[in-house]
């Protein structure tokens, strides 16, 4: 009984192994791919890593950071949105630099007033004030001289009908109403001649002092509103209202850095495509007059063909592709900026990977 199944059993096991070979012996076809494999579309040409970048002068994307520290309070933008120069994109909280703002410039418009009322001096009413106690003065002078006239008059035709004391006492009261005329003179004068020129120009130096630290407090609280410097799309936006930023930017606890409030790119009517091509095959690159290109979109069958632009004549460590500061790498490359027109191409977008190649013309 024993054997009769140990006979069964190798029977099975042969049985399944020749069907194994056999299953696995049968040709099988490949799938077709998704989509065509990229593949050079020159007889010679030089192949690269690129990326998509918006199309700006410098090369670059524009990455906004505030001069100054706050609380988001508003949020005027999404991604995405087409902005003009001047637009205002946020608003940080900027209540104590208004209020300090506001004080200089009531402390500037005081000193003003009071620079003016030194100008404008002297004041009429004042001046006739003066003047009616130099008349006074005059007359209080005339009123003693006559007085003593009368009394020396007397005394001279006759000592006895009037004490030498009280003629002295007249005397006496002319010299104080001479003074007393003299003190009005000055003081009239002094008024009639303004403010003097010593104290308008303290006054003066005081109010630009002034003015120039309103302008400073003003100037800092217009940086509170964070603006499109130029014409552009908003390409990222890491700021949300009642976020804390400072000059550095945002902190992203993701990356343990800071990333800009906001980046923005150029009008979208082209996109640009800085390429990195190995300092080994430089020597191979085409004179810019001669240079063609075309991009491939990685996942599709979408090529592009490529405008020149320019060289970016300085070889560097390539680390812009993973755009991470700590990347290790030994390449060397040369960026290549090309554009191309948007038109009909609405699925690529700035940070897209794409290859590209370079061929002679």
């Amino acid at each position: 009984m024993r054997n009769k199944w140990l006979f069964i059993l190798s029977g099975a096991g042969i049985l399944a192994a020749l069907m194994g070979a056999y299953v696995f012996s049968l040709e099988r076809k490949p799938e077709a791919p998704v989509f065509t494999p990229v593949s050079n579309p020159y007889p010679a040409a030089i192949y690269a890593t690129g990326i998509v970048e918006s199309e700006q002068g410098g090369g670059a994307n524009i990455n906004l950071y505030p001069e100054v520290s706050g609380v988001i309070t508003q949020v005027l933008v999404h991604e995405g949105d087409k902005v003009r120069a001047g637009t205002t994109l946020l608003r940080i909280d900027d209540t104590v630099q208004r209020a300090t703002t506001e004080q200089l410039h009531a402390q500037m418009l005081a000193a003003g007033i009071v620079l003016d009322q030194l100008k404008a001096e002297p004041r009429k009413e004042t001046l006739a004030v003066a003047k009616a106690q130099v008349d006074q003065a005059r007359a209080n002078l005339k009123a003693a001289q006559d007085q003593f006239d009368k009394r020396r008059a007397s005394y001279e035709a006759d000592s006895r009908s009037i004490s030498k004391d009280v003629l002295d006492t007249a005397r006496d009261a002319v010299e104080q109403t001479k003074a007393a005329l003299e003190v009005a003179q000055s003081q009239f004068d002094l008024t009639r001649a303004g403010a003097w020129r010593y104290d308008v120009d303290n006054q003066a130096r005081q109010y630009d002092a002034l003015s120039q630290a309103y302008s400073a407090a003003n100037a800092l609280l217009q940086k509170y509103a964070i603006t499109a410097k130029t014409d552009g799309v908003v390409l990222a936006l890491n700021a949300a209202v009642g976020s804390s930023v400072s000059s550095q930017g945002v902190y992203d606890t993701y990356t343990a850095g800071f990333d800009p409030l906001i980046v923005m790119g150029g009008p979208q009517d082209y996109l640009a495509v800085r390429c990195y091509v190995d300092e080994i095959l430089v020597s191979r690159l085409p004179a810019p007059d001669h240079i063609r290109a075309q991009l491939s979109v990685r996942g599709t069958d979408l090529k592009v063909p490529l405008e020149f632009v320019r060289v970016q004549p300085l070889v560097s460590p390539k680390i812009e592709l993973a755009n991470q500061r700590r990347e290790k790498v030994d390449l060397r490359v040369l960026p290549i900026i090309f554009r191309f027109k948007t038109a009909d191409l609405p699925t690529i977008y700035p940070g897209l990977l794409v290859d590209v190649f370079i061929g002679p013309q």
